[in-house]
Order: structure tokens, then C-alpha cells, then sequence
């Protein structure tokens, strides 16, 4: 486990350094250049002249619902959500020369396009775009003439193995392969459920073959790693997402017939939708800009105000938009961990480090008092564990000391004991922020700074300059195995410290990668 562990935050580490939105477009690109070399040999029953020809078009229609929406939006457009969202389609609908299909592929890209405004709750989607545009194609296409239909050609077991390393990038990097494997066992083991009792009805024996024809012939792969795990269509916590993982695995392993309509893939993931926005429609606010603070020279705090009906748990990070011209390609909207406790609102902090030269971090530096700024949810499961008498050990480096600032605050603001011990990484002393809030909290804290900090207050002890290692924290603290362990930081630290932290009653992390 503790192996394993070191690998998954390793890759972490080395994918966070690349934005999501280039990592999906990259890795999409990759899978169609496969699709298309392989239907060009003949390998794969799709007309090879289709598929440019019909990324074409959805490029072409959604681009332009996405620049005239921005525009009335007064916002900065980005060709990049436009073509993931093409690629995605691509897949998904029948590639075809002819007219009418042509037509109705663009339907769908308008369509799925439209959707991320019109159905859009404070700057949160509600339905995957690109499963709202399948689904709007098919529903037309059966009242009036053929425009085609969704297809989920990718589904071939050619592509299986393209989609599951490709996929499983795209997955790393978001933390969703949890979620993905739960929706995946759910729904092979609906389809071969249902596989069964088709073949028994028709007194069909079944072989072996019947399970990896399932799992490597069905779009089960591609639902999961490329529309599934996205983060604005997922409820806030990993339990909600299961919940959606396996309501969405069950509905597209055993479709349902409404009509003449198949309730597939894409429908499945439409209902699955609309549950995670029954979880999260309250985490999409606006905050107003107050103040920004100088903690340490190189750490700024950030406070807002928030308007009605936030809600959040202490250790969860929202996600915050900041629109600005010309964006980098990591895009208008970064995570944060909130630094405030419930308890403090309407007031809601977060913390920055200075020195990325990102044009995110330089519109955020430029934002004055009194400007509204969109929050489009609040996510995570890094929480304290509900019993009391739990005893919690806390990591910390850098500023990953933010998500345990709120807890602290928190359980300070409520009157609530609890053994906690904190071992706090820092680059030097000066660095060391939030001490006060961390000071009144009455924990004892371990430091391990380069420079001997000589006026540690009370309870908190120098624990050396050296970098921490897996044995020196076992050394720090003896009694390691009765703790539950929480690191935030750099993911390189904490794949470090795993064979430790393996050691501790449970372990939960939060990697920060960097903005």
C-alpha cells in the first residue's frame, strides 16, 4: 500500500505541473490521431474521411456559440473548451460525409455548447456538454428525419487500450480513479448481469469471452476517464461521487427504454448529473473582495465575503474564478483551500504564495475591494475525523499549512479538545505562517525550518534543519500508529513520507501542485 501510495502522489506531483485542460486536449488529440490511423488502415469501421471532416464542424459550431456567449459574458474566449468538448462529441456521435448527418452534428455542438451557459447554475455546469448535445441529437432525430444519432464507436476493443493509459492520465490528475473504478464495476457488472439474462431468454450458452467483450466493446472506458470524472458536473465529496459513480454505471449498464429512446450512455450520465447538482447547488456563490494581508514575505491572505447560502467543512478548498484577459492555458479558475473556519462566516479566507508569473496569479494580485468574484463549488474530504477522542496527527509544508488553519480555528471557535500533534515544514522561520492561529489552538507543533527559529512559542519545539524523511517523522513522533495522519503539501513530500505515514491508524492527503 505505502508503494503504491509513493507512486500514485509521485505521478500526481509530475501531471500537476501540466494544466487539466491541456492534459484532457492533449490526451484527446492523441486518441483521435489513433482513431484516425487506425480507421485509415482499416482496422476500425470508420470512414476515415469522416473524422476530420466532422471535427470540423464541431469545432466550428461550438467555437462559435463560445465566442458570442463570452462575448455577451465580457469575458476572454479559450478555443481549448471548444475543442475538448469537439473531440469528446467525436466519439461519442457517428462520423459522417453525409448532409443531414453533418447537419445534425452540428445540432449537437451548438447544443452541447449552449448548455454550459443556459444550463448553468452561479458558473457550475449541470449537465456534462457534450452528453447534453448527444442526448438533444437523438431526442430530435426521432420525431422529424434522420440527423444522426450518439453511436460511442469509441467503444472498440482497438481503442480499449489507447483509453485506459490515456484515460488513466487524465484520471491521475484529477484524483478520480477511485470514482471511475467504482463506476466501471458497477456498470460491467450491470452489463454482464443483463448480457446473462438476454442470453438465457434466448438460450444462448454463455462462454467466457462474454466478460472482456463487456468491459473492451462497450464506451465504458471512455464514459468514465473523459466525461464522467469531470470536476464541475461531480458533487463535493468522495461519498457523493460513489453515489453518482455507481447511479450512472447502473443506468448505462442496463439501459432503459423510454419510447422509442434508449435511456444510454449519455442519458445515464445526464441523470447522474443531475444528482451531483442536487449536492452542490448551494457550494456556488460569489465572493466580495475585502482585503488582501501580508503573513510571511512571500505568503498573502486573501479575505472576501460571502454572500448567502455558502456552506463548506473545515479542510475542504473551493474553487475560485477569476476572469481576466488573454488567460494562460491553466485557464480563469484555480483550488484553494480555505483558510477560514465555518464558524467566521460570512467572512471566507484563503492563502497565496507570490512568485508564479502566471496571468491567473497576476489578475488575482489586481483585484480591488468591493469586486465580486465566482466561486463555482466547494469539494473535498480532507475533514477531521468525526470522533473526538481520535487522536490526529497533522503535516504540513509550506503553504499546505492552510486546510488545518480552518480545522484549527474551528475546533478553537467551538470549545472542542482534541490530541493533535502538527509538524510544520517550512523553507525558513520567516515563513512560518498563520503562527498566532496555530499558537491558540494549544497544539503541540513540531518545526523543521533550515534556520534554528530561536522565539518558538510555547509548546512548539525546533525539530532540526535537515529534510524530513520517513524515519525522521517516525522518530518526531513514537506514537505514529495510534494517530490518523493528514499531510498537505508538495506531492514529492509527501511520497517521501509514505512509508511513515503507511504506518498511521488512516492517512489522508492533500497534494498542492503549484498555480
Amino acid at each position: 500500500m505505502t508503494s503504491l501510495t509513493a507512486i500514485r502522489n509521485r505521478a500526481v506531483g509530475a501531471l500537476g505541473r501540466i494544466s487539466m485542460y491541456r492534459l484532457v486536449l492533449v490526451s484527446l488529440s492523441a486518441l483521435g490521431l489513433i482513431a484516425f490511423a487506425l480507421a485509415f488502415t482499416g482496422q476500425l469501421a470508420v470512414d476515415p474521411l469522416a473524422l476530420p471532416a466532422a471535427l470540423v464542424v464541431l469545432v466550428v459550431s461550438i467555437a462559435l456559440v463560445d465566442a458570442v456567449a463570452q462575448r455577451l459574458l465580457g469575458r476572454s474566449w479559450r478555443i481549448e473548451s471548444a475543442v475538448i468538448t469537439a473531440l469528446i462529441l467525436l466519439f461519442v456521435l457517428r462520423p459522417t460525409l453525409e448532409p443531414a448527418g453533418l447537419l445534425g452534428i452540428a445540432i449537437a455542438g451548438v447544443v452541447a455548447s449552449a448548455s454550459k451557459y443556459l444550463l448553468a447554475w452561479r458558473g457550475r455546469h449541470i449537465f456534462n456538454p457534450a452528453a447534453a448535445g448527444a442526448t438533444a441529437l437523438t431526442v430530435l432525430s426521432i420525431p422529424f428525419f434522420d440527423l444522426g444519432a450518439s453511436a460511442w464507436w469509441v467503444g472498440s476493443p482497438l481503442l480499449a487500450a489507447p483509453v485506459v493509459v490515456l484515460g488513466g492520465l487524465v484520471l491521475v490528475r484529477t484524483e478520480k480513479v477511485r470514482v471511475v473504478a467504482v463506476f466501471l464495476a458497477v456498470a460491467v457488472g450491470v452489463a454482464l448481469l443483463r448480457t446473462f439474462v438476454q442470453y438465457a431468454q434466448a438460450s444462448i450458452p454463455v462462454d467466457g469471452g462474454v466478460i472482456g467483450q463487456v468491459l473492451w466493446s462497450s464506451p465504458f472506458l471512455f464514459l468514465g476517464a473523459f466525461m464522467l470524472s469531470e470536476p464541475l458536473t461531480l458533487p463535493p465529496r468522495r461519498s457523493q461521487q460513489y453515489l453518482v459513480a455507481a447511479v450512472v454505471g447502473a443506468l448505462a449498464g442496463w439501459p432503459i427504454l423510454i419510447g422509442e429512446i434508449s435511456l444510454g450512455q449519455e442519458r445515464a450520465l445526464l441523470i447522474g448529473n443531475l444528482v451531483a447538482f442536487a449536492f452542490a447547488w448551494r457550494a456556488s456563490v460569489r465572493l466580495r473582495f475585502v482585503e488582501r494581508t501580508a503573513l510571511t514575505p512571500s505568503v498573502r491572505e486573501l479575505t472576501f465575503r460571502a454572500h448567502r447560502g455558502f456552506r463548506f467543512r473545515p479542510g475542504q478548498y473551493l474553487e475560485l474564478e477569476v476572469p481576466h484577459r488573454r488567460p494562460d492555458a491553466r485557464g480563469t479558475r484555480r483550488e484553494f483551500s480555505i483558510v477560514s473556519a465555518p464558524a467566521e462566516l460570512p467572512e471566507v479566507r484563503i492563502a497565496i504564495r507570490e512568485g508564479s508569473q502566471s496571468s491567473y496569479k497576476k489578475a488575482l494580485a489586481l483585484v480591488e475591494p468591493g469586486r465580486d468574484l465566482p466561486v463555482t463549488g466547494v469539494w473535498g474530504d480532507f475533514v477531521l475525523p468525526s470522533r473526538t477522542d481520535a487522536k490526529v496527527l497533522l503535516v504540513a509544508a509550506g503553504i499546505g499549512v492552510t486546510p488545518f488553519v480552518s480545522q484549527l480555528r474551528q475546533l478553537r471557535l467551538a470549545g472542542e479538545q482534541r490530541d493533535v500533534v502538527m509538524v510544520y515544514v517550512a523553507s525558513a522561520s520567516e515563513e512560518l505562517a498563520f503562527r498566532d492561529d496555530i499558537v491558540a489552538a494549544g497544539i503541540r507543533v513540531l518545526v523543521v525550518t533550515r534556520d534554528d527559529p530561536r522565539d518558538l512559542p510555547e509548546h512548539w519545539r525546533w525539530a532540526g534543519g535537515a529534510r524530513l524523511a520517513a524515519s525522521g517523522l517516525a522518530d518526531l513522533v513514537p506514537d505514529l500508529a495510534e494517530r490518523h495522519a493528514f499531510i498537505s503539501g508538495p506531492p514529492r513530500l509527501i511520497a517521501d513520507l509514505a512509508p511513515a505515514l503507511g504506518k498511521a491508524r488512516s492517512l489522508t492527503t492533500d497534494a498542492f501542485a503549484g498555480y
